[in-house]
């Protein structure tokens, strides 16, 4: 049952990352205007982009899925940040969808540091 919910958890949460990728990477009028109101458009846009193609590649690998939860929590964190002070939860009338993907995600990738951090060097010997 473990490993079946360590699955749906990397699944969840890669899907999410990964499916914003095409908006991201393509320029879509939400993207940069979100982008712009942090002012981190258009460098920002394609960094935060890289990072969560890389942490959703990682979740998918249960050899790498522990550094995959670091990273989308990481880059999962900066977008939570930014929507509870500049951007708001809602964002050009999305009712929150972005703010409540996001914080699924932070969840999603919570858990799976908590169920993997034996993977995870310095901190998994110690806890």
């Amino acid at each position: 049952m473990k490993v079946l919910f360590e699955w749906l958890l990397s699944i969840l949460a890669a899907f999410l990352l990964l499916q914003t990728l095409f908006y991201k990477f393509s320029g879509s009028d939400e993207s940069v205007y979100i982008f712009t109101q942090v002012g981190m458009e258009p460098w920002g846009r394609y960094a935060s982009g890289v990072v969560e193609l890389l942490a959703g590649v990682l979740l998918l690998s249960q050899k790498y899925r522990a550094y995959g939860a670091v990273l989308g929590l990481g880059v999962i964190s900066g977008a939570l940040f930014f929507h509870l002070t500049s951007l708001g939860i809602e964002v050009l009338g999305d009712d929150g969808r972005l703010f409540y993907y996001a914080l699924t995600v932070f969840i999603s990738c919570i858990l799976l540091l908590i169920m993997r951090k034996k993977d995870i060097p310095l901190i998994g010997q110690r806890f």
